[in-house]
């Protein structure tokens, strides 16, 4: 049989390094608004947040039926660049669509 390896408490110590540098994620939500069109909300998932259509939708209903829908899970600078790039689309078409933030 294999012989046993002995313990290195310095693998254990890098593991739990490693562990502690994941960085926390964050959700980025989608607010509903009476005013942006639902095929802009639609666009903007598939083109921000790379949904397919189908999950584009999905969201696209959670968001005007919810109030709010999850468009994806982050690291908090990607989740941050992902909601200003919305409200700049957003801005671009005259739509007041938000989106925030929050730790997952």
């Amino acid at each position: 049989m294999g012989e046993e390896l002995p313990f290195d408490e310095s693998e254990s110590a890098t593991l739990n390094s490693l562990k502690s540098e994941v960085p926390p994620l964050f959700k980025v939500l989608m607010h509903n608004d009476h005013y942006t069109t639902m095929e802009f909300v639609v666009k903007a998932l598939e083109q921000v947040f790379r949904k397919s259509q189908t999950e584009a939708n999905r969201i696209m209903l959670n968001v005007h039926l919810k109030g709010k829908g999850l468009c994806g899970i982050y690291p908090f600078e990607i989740a941050e660049t992902k909601a200003e790039k919305v409200h700049s689309m957003a801005a671009e078409e005259g739509f007041p669509l938000r989106c925030s933030v929050e730790e997952a």
